[in-house]
């Protein structure tokens, strides 16, 4: 019996060809999955710190492909270098004294002002999805952020379609319900305010 041919632009076939150490087939999988190993961390860290901690997941993850046995897990196996990272990250972070210029964090304005509104909405908005249970603000920023569609997040990420619904519904559910309670105090805080 014949084993069906992989197409040459295939997620294994670049794997296969970036394990024999083709840098072209690599470049095509970090356009791929930037968007991916973007969003992991931006669920995790800082947004001014995550375009260094991208490009170090790359980094990380390219003298290490010869290790990977399943080039389909190439997805989940990349967000779990990314997650592994940020929790790295983390950790020097917390070791680090912190220096005048790092506690005036102006609400991390990198983010782009996009769909979400101004940078100061959307700021709100990250750090109330960074709130929820990490299954849901991954993948929610994966949604919102990156623009990922769902089957494009189940493929990447090795989760099943069914999985990444229920993620983005129920991560969904709780950040209107984040978001209703912030509005609601932010109208309490604003009326004392003006009655005070």
């Amino acid at each position: 019996m014949e084993t069906p041919a992989i197409p040459h632009d295939s997620d294994a076939a670049l794997v296969a060809a970036s394990q024999q150490g083709d840098t072209d087939a690599f470049g095509q999988l970090y356009q791929r999955y930037v968007r991916l190993v973007h969003g992991v961390l931006l669920a995790r860290v800082r947004s001014t710190e995550v375009e260094d901690l991208v490009q170090d997941v790359f980094l990380r993850a390219l003298p290490r492909l010869r290790d990977l046995r399943d080039a389909s897990r190439f997805g989940s196996w990349l967000a779990t270098i990314a997650r592994n990272i940020a929790t790295d990250h983390h950790r020097r972070v917390q070791t680090q004294p912190e220096s005048p210029t790092d506690s005036a964090d102006p609400d991390e304005q990198p983010m782009k002002s996009s769909s979400l509104g101004t940078s100061s909405e959307a700021a709100e908005i990250l750090e109330c999805i960074r709130s929820l249970p990490e299954a849901y603000s991954e993948t929610l920023i994966l949604r919102i952020v990156e623009g990922m569609t769902g089957p494009e997040i189940s493929a990447r990420t090795g989760l099943s379609p069914g999985s990444v619904r229920v993620n983005l519904h129920r991560g969904m559910q709780q950040l209107r319900q984040k978001l209703t309670q912030r509005e609601s105090r932010g109208a309490i805080e604003s009326k004392n305010r003006t009655i005070g």
